[in-house]
C-alpha cells in the first residue's frame, strides 16, 4: 500500500494489517522545532477525522487527527524522549501511532502523494 495523506497534513500507510500514522514533513516544517508529543493510549478507539494526539513546538501546539478509524495498536515511545524525531524524520522514525483499522477502505478517500503535493503547492 502506498502512503496516503489528509488535508490536515497527516500521512498513513498500511504495514501488514496495521496503519502507521504520522505528520508530513510539510507539517513538521510549519511547526518548527517539536518539543513535545502527546500520544493516545494503546487500545484507544479513534474515529477518522477526530483528534488523537497533540504535537507541541516552540511556536504552537497542534492537534493530530486520525486519518482512519480504528483502535490504537501501538504508539511511538521514542517520541517521549526524542520529540525532535518528528522534525528529523517526519515520514519515518517520527511516526506517531499504529492503528488497527475498522475499515481499511477509508484509505481510498485520502490523497495520494501527487494529489497531496498539488494541495500543498496551493497553500
Amino acid at each position: 500500500m502506498t502512503t496516503r495523506y489528509t488535508k490536515d497534513h497527516e500521512w498513513v500507510r498500511m504495514e501488514g494489517d496495521v496503519a502507521v500514522v504520522g505528520i508530513t514533513p510539510y507539517a513538521a516544517e510549519q511547526l518548527g522545532d517539536v518539543v513535545f508529543v502527546e500520544l493516545p493510549d494503546v487500545g484507544k478507539v479513534v474515529k477518522a477525522g477526530a483528534d488523537m494526539a497533540v504535537v507541541e513546538s516552540a511556536k504552537a501546539a497542534s492537534d493530530v487527527y486520525a486519518p482512519i478509524g480504528g483502535s490504537v495498536a501501538a504508539v511511538n515511545e521514542a517520541l517521549a524522549g526524542s520529540p525532535q524525531l518528528v522534525n528529523e524524520s517526519a515520514d519515518g522514525e517520527g511516526w506517531f501511532v499504529k492503528i488497527k483499522p475498522d475499515n481499511p477502505g477509508e484509505l481510498d478517500a485520502l490523497m495520494d502523494a501527487a494529489a497531496y503535493a498539488d494541495y500543498v503547492r496551493g497553500l
